[in-house]
């Protein structure tokens, strides 16, 4: 009969688990969980008849998705080991998924309750956006249709709005990192009034950069507002829970963010035209009181010169009423034209500025770059056009 020692009998069924169990894949649900302060994660799994200890090391636990919780069932990947100095054995845990709700969303739903709870989705924190912006931020692909659709649609609404985009990645490993790094700069420049961040569609793994914590917390400190749009109108990120505003698409952020100046200008047409018949109106009621007045005075003598004092006394009252109000919607009428002429960025021309745009493109360049040698250009000034070719860049 051989006698075995406890250390050679431990060696022994060491050797046998672990040749045997080197890659395997064990469901069950997470109890006594402990993040410990080293970063590992110490838990059991158990099912109605068995318990199993696990360990899963910072290693491998920093790329979950999610974070496991206290009684949620998970599918881990490992291999079993013994430790020989207490005879235990456990399994050796490099990757975790919840079972039946997906590593991504479940990871979206617990960001998403985290930061509701935290108050970031209240509507009392969102700003209002500015009414006529100047400059508009854009965060994004530079490479994209998202940034073409909204720098489009944003000139077609107000040709002088100035758009300054910041190129960031929009997907894959340290795409959200460059997103809240952009969304942060724009902040400190100091001349953005509205920012759009944002992309096209795609699948969740796609689009999960806007739903990482970084991206979420950048667009909430934000002391300019925020359009989040991110993908189509079917799709949702924590980024648009936590934005100022969300825009179904790139595009309806251009339409939310900048002002038609057709629609301007045709709003001051009718307030024009308003304040016209508004003046008719009142000259028309207080010439019917005046001959109204008028045709009260029947009595002779003393009566009569009294009525005339009281007559003279309400028509210079009525006349300086009438001019009064006349002065104040004259007033009105120049600040609302005014403010019109101050929206139309032609205006800008009188001052020596000009315009210069690819020939038959009625895109303006912005920068030297755009163009090369022999290329043919139009300069627009305040009394007409210029064609004109490009012979060198001086930049």
């Amino acid at each position: 009969m051989k006698i075995h020692s406890v250390a050679e009998l431990t060696q022994n069924i060491k050797a046998l688990l672990e040749d045997n169990y080197p890659d395997v894949w064990v469901s069950g649900e997470i109890s006594n969980f402990k993040a410990h302060h080293n970063g590992h994660f110490y838990f059991n799994l158990k099912d109605k008849s068995a318990r199993l200890s696990a360990v899963m090391f910072r290693g491998n636990n920093q790329l979950l998705r999610f974070k496991p919780e206290e009684g949620m069932e998970v599918v881990c990947h490992g291999r079993v080991t013994v430790y020989a100095p207490y005879g235990n054995y456990q399994l050796m845990v490099n990757a975790m998924e919840p079972q039946g709700l997906g590593a991504l969303q479940l990871a979206f739903e617990q960001l998403k309750k985290q930061l509701a709870k935290e108050g970031l989705f209240d509507e009392s924190r969102k700003q209002a956006l500015p009414r006529f912006p100047r400059c508009l931020g854009v965060v994004t692909s530079p490479s994209g249709a998202a940034v073409r659709d909204i720098i489009r649609v944003a000139t077609r609404r107000y040709p002088g709005i100035k758009i300054l985009v910041v190129p960031t990645a929009v997907q894959g490993e340290g795409a959200a990192s460059q997103i809240a790094a952009a969304i942060e700069r724009l902040n400190q420049l100091g001349t953005v009034d509205v920012i759009i961040a944002g992309r096209g569609g795609g699948s969740i793994e796609d689009l999960w950069a806007f739903n990482e914590e970084v991206v979420a917390r950048a667009i909430a400190a934000s002391e300019i507002p925020v359009i989040s749009a991110v993908g189509h109108e079917t799709d949702f990120t924590i980024a648009d829970f936590v934005a100022d505003l969300r825009a179904a698409t790139p595009s309806a952020a251009a339409e939310e963010a900048v002002p038609s100046q057709e629609e301007w200008a045709y709003t001051v047409a009718q307030w024009r035209y308003r304040l016209a018949r508004s003046m008719q109106q009142v000259l028309i009621r207080k010439t019917e009181q005046l001959t109204q007045w008028r045709q009260r005075l029947t009595s002779p003598g003393q009566r009569l010169e009294e009525w005339m004092l009281r007559l003279d006394e309400l028509t210079m009252r009525a006349q300086r009423a009438v001019v009064h109000s006349l002065h104040y919607r004259y007033l009105h009428h120049e600040r609302l034209m005014g403010s019109l002429k101050n929206l139309n960025p032609l205006t800008i021309l009188d001052r020596g500025y000009a315009v210069v745009t690819p020939a038959g493109s009625s895109q303006p360049l912005t920068a030297a770059r755009d163009t090369k040698s022999g290329d043919a250009i139009e300069i627009r000034l305040a009394d007409g056009r210029l064609a004109a070719e490009v012979k060198r860049s001086l930049s």
